[in-house]
């Protein structure tokens, strides 16, 4: 509240270290459960765009602080999922694109595309891209490259690797492709039945 109502460079800076703070917290409270996702899910029918913008709503500082322009489309899709752990991992995603977008003309599009039994949702970035060598291993655990080394650029290397992790016990799919200095573009695919394999 105090934030809110004395807006200037510095309360600005302070909200902002709040949201890497909180963010930290929630990564750690996620690894915690991760091992026994089973025990704290619920598979239901959910509305895609509910979840995207549940993520979006997360991160809208980060959003509106970097001028990032956000293109949102096709996402009026049912997919069975957990909402809150789907809300967290593209949260994770959209973290990252913010964290790694270049300096001039940042967008962000985040659209879905039904393909067979299956809603495949896309985020693509138009940032900084990763090295060819280095997207195999993004999804290991504390896995940081040459971006994570860049100068400001605070990275744990566990974001990917929870998302990766959730994904596998939720029965989800996650990819993704990069491009140095073109950007980057994760795809998280849903099932659109109720019936998933957890492992």
């Amino acid at each position: 509240m105090i934030i809110q109502n004395n807006k200037n460079s510095v309360t600005r800076s302070i909200g902002e270290e709040l949201d890497r703070v909180e963010n930290y917290i929630e990564q750690a409270l996620f690894y915690a459960r991760s091992n026994a996702v089973e025990k704290d899910y619920i598979i239901t029918k959910s509305n895609l765009k509910e979840i995207v913008n549940g993520a979006i709503l997360k991160n809208k500082t980060n959003l509106l602080n970097d001028m990032v322009t956000l293109e949102l489309k096709d996402l009026e899709q049912e997919v069975y999922t957990d909402s809150k752990w789907a809300i967290f991992i593209i949260n994770q995603i959209i973290q990252n694109s913010v964290k790694y977008l270049k300096e001039q003309d940042k967008k962000i599009e985040i659209f879905a595309k039904p393909k067979n039994d299956k809603v495949i949702l896309y985020i693509k970035d138009n940032g900084i891209g990763i090295k060819k060598g280095e997207i195999t291993r993004v999804f290991e655990k504390g896995f940081t490259g040459e971006n994570g080394r860049i100068i400001g650029k605070k990275s744990t290397g566990i974001g990917l690797y929870l998302c990766k992790k959730l994904c596998d016990k939720l029965g989800l799919g996650i990819e993704l492709n990069s491009e140095k200095d073109v950007g980057t573009e994760v795809r998280i695919i849903f099932p659109k039945n109720s019936y998933t394999d957890f492992n």
